[in-house]
C-alpha cells in the first residue's frame, strides 16, 4: 500500500503486467514499483497509471514529469 508523507512521490513503472497493483517499496530509489496491464505506447501506461492511482488513494493525481520514462514524479492534489 501507498503511504503518502507529502504532495509529491515518485513512482517506477512495469508496463504490460497481468495486474494493476503497487509492488513493493524501492529504498534504494526511493520510489514505488507499480505493474500496469497497459502497454507503454500511445500514452495508455500513462493513462491507466493516473486511474490507478487516482482510485488506490481516492485523491485527484497527475504525473509530473517522467511521461517517456519508467520513473516518474506524481503530485497529489487534495
Amino acid at each position: 500500500m501507498i503511504n503518502i508523507a507529502g504532495k509529491r512521490f515518485k513512482i517506477i513503472v512495469k508496463p504490460n503486467s497481468k495486474e494493476n497493483k503497487v509492488e513493493e517499496y524501492d529504498k534504494d530509489k526511493n520510489a514505488y514499483r507499480i505493474s500496469i496491464k497497459a502497454r507503454a505506447e500511445d500514452n495508455k501506461a500513462n493513462i491507466e497509471i493516473v486511474k490507478f492511482l487516482s482510485k488506490t488513494l481516492k485523491k485527484r493525481v497527475r504525473i509530473v514529469s517522467g511521461l517517456k520514462s519508467k520513473e516518474k514524479v506524481i503530485e497529489v492534489f487534495q
